[in-house]
């Protein structure tokens, strides 16, 4: 299959509410797969929220109770593989016939740690495997745990070799490479990156990657967080996160968006022969390797087919 319709779900969560996240899931998916996407991409840590503007209660040296709590809260809401709502999720993907890739903030039974992830969702295989975030950003790091090798993967499918990378892991060149040599085709980058130059990181990678970008991120503002919530971030403009999905073509040509200031949806149709026509003078794994002068070696990253085994393991 050569020709696949795409779609990157710009839109908020239901705040901290996992089961009420779930169902927005649900009925977006159902929306844009009955208008034939095949492909469907939320954004970063859409369930059950990216915690924009909140501290935790963390400076260097102290933690506050209030802090804790919040991060319990957030626990509880986050997403367990071994649970039902991995089933849901499953269950969707195979009634609507679409490959689902969502970003989750994960928990896991044998940890109180938390992760940043991305799910890959076949309609014919259920969970292919997960990405976890090998480096959060700044104070995420207070929240989300950080992940190693095995999480560098990609999947072949039906519909083309699915990976990519969250967020800001796409400015670390060797993740990139690790990507690239797996031979990605459709490079998928949830993200809560919302600045005008981060549609210039897309379109680069991209160009280096001779791959498909899609760049995934939600629109929310400070008056969709729930009251209970907005001490938290009373100093934050109300505008917090404009989005700004974007698809590029291997050629860096724009597709579609980048879509800003509102909530929405990028519907586009991609055509993979693009990707072989776009190699003619420019192969980041190929004529251009140069793999007499380079050595890249990514400890832990699973060979093909190995990434399902692996998607338990921490």
């Amino acid at each position: 299959q050569m020709k696949i319709k795409v779609c990157l779900i710009q839109d908020s969560p239901v705040f901290f509410d996992k089961e009420k996240t779930i169902e927005k899931v649900e009925h977006l998916s159902r929306k844009y797969a009955k208008e034939g996407c095949e492909l469907i991409v939320f954004p970063e840590s859409f369930i059950p929220g990216y915690p924009r503007g909140f501290s935790f209660g963390a400076n260097i040296g102290s933690r506050t109770n209030e802090g804790r709590n919040l991060y319990s809260e957030y626990h509880k809401n986050s997403l367990d593989l071994e649970s039902r709502d991995l089933k849901r999720l499953e269950e969707l993907a195979k009634t609507e016939n679409i490959y689902l890739v969502i970003g989750v903030t994960e928990k896991q039974n044998t940890s109180g740690s938390l992760y940043c992830s991305m799910l890959y969702i076949s309609p014919t295989d259920g969970l292919l495997g997960v990405h976890r975030k090998i480096k959060p950003t700044g104070t995420e790091r207070v929240i989300w745990s950080e992940d190693d090798g095995k999480s560098l993967v990609t999947f072949q499918t039906k519909i083309g070799k699915l990976g990519g990378l969250i967020c800001w892991e796409n400015y670390m060149p060797l993740a990139r490479i690790s990507m690239y040599k797996k031979g990605v085709e459709i490079y998928i980058a949830p993200t809560a990156d919302s600045r005008e130059e981060w549609t210039s990181t897309m379109q680069h990678i991209a160009l280096e990657g001779r791959c498909f970008v899609l760049g995934c991120n939600q629109f929310f503002t400070k008056s969709m967080y729930p009251d209970k919530y907005q001490h938290l971030v009373q100093d934050e403009p109300e505008n917090m996160c404009r989005g700004g999905s974007v698809i590029f073509s291997p050629l860096g040509k724009k597709i579609a968006g980048p879509l800003f200031d509102k909530a929405g949806a990028l519907v586009a149709e991609i055509d993979l022969e693009e990707i072989n026509l776009s190699k003619l003078d420019f192969d980041v794994i190929g004529h251009y390797s140069r793999d007499d002068i380079f050595q890249f070696n990514v400890l832990n990253q699973p060979e093909i087919g190995q990434e399902k085994t692996l998607h338990k393991t921490l």
